[in-house]
């Protein structure tokens, strides 16, 4: 990707550059959500973001202050990510999928002052789940809260129809923000500063604790600059956002770098289902659709694909997890995204560091992850003695330039530990750069699990593990999968003269782990793979399991 000029976004807040985008393109539509029946051009869409951001005034939030939100993708997810920008507040985004424990340590770690939340998702009631974990909630009846547990909560607002004891109505929240003149609004908006801190992305880390990546207006913004000028967004495109919003995937890629096009954001349902997603692809002529590769194996598998009309797509991003090489060529033949990429990122980098090009030959854009973005260097280390390897040698992915986050919110020894004292930023991925430039990722320092594009640390898991009466040892590791790319898998030892069956250990996680760190394979072992020193040697277990579940064929399978 060959440098350009300085991007218009320099310089600017998401606020005022989402003011451009509306004075550009009133018209073009911004938010399609056939879901919740919603239809908004970028004029309605930033009336609306006002109208979030009043809101916001309204509940005496400051430059700086944080809320969260713990939902699904609903229309008001992407009108607080813009109106809380608008004013300076930093946006918390919780994953959708955590129970009531996590949500405590996220909602407590990231002080959180307000929180967002839907009512309920599939099994999990997330009603329930906050009155459990903030006791006083129910009896506050809807003033501010006093919780010796969370000092800095003060409010939960609830953007279902429904509320529930202690929350805040949606409507309330806008109709209180109405008492907000422009003028303040204005003044609040002009306060700000790029560099300064807008959201917060938890991601796992290997302590077993999710640690809160942040991230300012100028990382978010010029990431998503350079991801539209790849891709060749204009007003005219169409995006179809599958992906969840809680993630970088979903409110960077998505939102943020279609809200600097005038393209429109166009939402098939809540949470990924590959019908409505193949259904939004068709009748809304997406042009461009985002995915990991376990989403595009549901699209391209699902019943009613065959006879579809694809005409409309051209272009999109594969990333999230290794991208299959024929799930890659299937894309392009079968979907019509002729122009379909492939990318390398993660949170702390806001995300993208490498990006294929649209124009790049096919057989670049499905055995590789590209070439870094402009303004963003890359360079590898021996992961053994730190020295800097050339070409064709495998080495730690270290990156430095404008998407480096500020650092872990609240953990300035985890952060030090990432960002080293000339700002790289070490990633803990092995990758393999080309003679050409090109770059693919060829492992995992940290033993990390990617399943479905969701980033799991065994560790965490192991610990919670240890918790059971039952279990003296555990080792945690991934597996291949055809599906998911990667599986959860756990070898276990019990205690003497205890006993455990598999359905009961996931009982047990069922309700404390979020679902996709359930593990789906479970081993009751009498003893471990180890090296002379005690260590558990886990690629053993991985190869034992391989073997034993027949996965060869998966294993051997070429990613990019």
């Amino acid at each position: 990707m060959s440098e350009s000029p300085q991007p218009w976004v320099e310089g600017l807040t998401i606020g005022q550059a989402l003011r451009q985008t509306v004075y550009r393109f009133p018209e073009s539509e911004a938010l399609v959500f056939p879901q919740f029946q919603t239809r908004l051009n970028y004029r309605e869409f930033d009336r609306q973001v006002d109208a979030v951001a009043r809101g916001l005034m309204a509940l005496g939030l400051q430059r700086g202050d944080h809320i969260a939100i713990w939902a699904t993708n609903w229309p008001q997810w992407v009108l607080l990510q813009f109106g809380s920008a608008r004013i300076g507040v930093v946006l918390v985004c919780i994953n959708p999928a955590y129970r009531s424990s996590e949500l405590a340590y996220v909602l407590k770690q990231s002080d959180t002052q307000v929180l967002f939340l839907i009512d309920k998702f599939r099994s999990s009631d997330y009603y329930a789940m906050v009155h459990e974990a903030v006791p006083e909630l129910a009896g506050c009846g809807g003033e501010k809260l006093a919780s010796p547990g969370f000092p800095k909560l003060q409010r939960v607002v609830s953007i279902a129809p429904q509320s529930s004891p202690g929350m805040l109505e949606w409507a309330t929240f806008l109709q209180d923000g109405d008492s907000i003149p422009t003028a303040a609004l204005t003044d609040r908006a002009a306060e700000l500063d790029p560099q300064d801190a807008i959201n917060i992305q938890y991601t796992s880390g290997t302590t077993g604790f999710p640690k809160g990546a942040t991230l300012t207006h100028r990382n978010l913004l010029l990431n998503a600059y350079y991801i539209g000028e790849c891709l060749h967004f204009t007003e005219r495109d169409r995006l179809c956002i599958p992906v969840p919003f809680y993630h970088c995937f979903g409110c960077v890629l998505g939102t943020l770098t279609a809200s600097l096009r005038g393209t429109a954001m166009v939402i098939p349902f809540e949470h990924f289902q590959p019908e409505a997603s193949l259904n939004a692809i068709e009748q809304e002529h997406a042009t461009a659709v985002y995915g990991v590769p376990t989403m595009f194996i549901a699209m391209l598998d699902h019943p009613t694909f065959t006879g579809r009309n694809f005409s409309s797509l051209r272009t999109g991003i594969m990333s999230g997890s290794p991208c299959p090489i024929e799930i890659m060529r299937r894309v392009v033949n079968e979907m019509h995204a002729s122009e379909i990429t492939c990318g390398y990122g993660l949170t702390e980098n806001s995300p993208i560091i490498t990006l294929t090009s649209t124009t790049d030959a096919l057989e670049l854009r499905v055995t590789t992850v590209g070439k870094p973005i402009p303004g963003v260097e890359v360079k590898l280390l021996d992961p053994i003695s730190g020295d800097e390897v050339g070409n064709d040698t495998n080495g730690e992915l270290c990156v430095r330039g404008h998407g480096v986050m500020l650092g872990y919110y609240n953990m300035p020894e985890a952060t030090a530990a990432a960002i080293d004292s000339e700002g790289w930023l070490h990633t803990g991925d092995l990758a393999r750069r080309l003679s050409n430039g090109y770059f693919r990722i060829t492992g995992r320092i940290k033993d990390m699990v990617c399943r479905g594009g969701e980033n799991i640390y065994p560790r965490e898991i192991e610990e919670f593990l240890y918790t059971h009466p039952a279990i003296q040892d555990v080792a945690v590791v991934g597996v291949p999968d055809p599906k998911y790319v990667e599986e959860v898998a756990a070898w276990i030892r019990l205690k003497p003269g205890a006993t455990l069956t598999e359905d009961e250990l996931r009982q047990f996680c069922k309700g404390q782990l979020a679902h996709y760190k359930i593990p789906r394979y479970v081993r009751f072992v009498q003893e471990f793979p180890q090296t002379v020193t005690g260590k558990i040697q886990k690629f053993k277990i991985r190869e034992i399991l391989i073997a034993d579940l027949g996965l060869q064929k998966t294993a051997e399978r070429e990613t990019a």
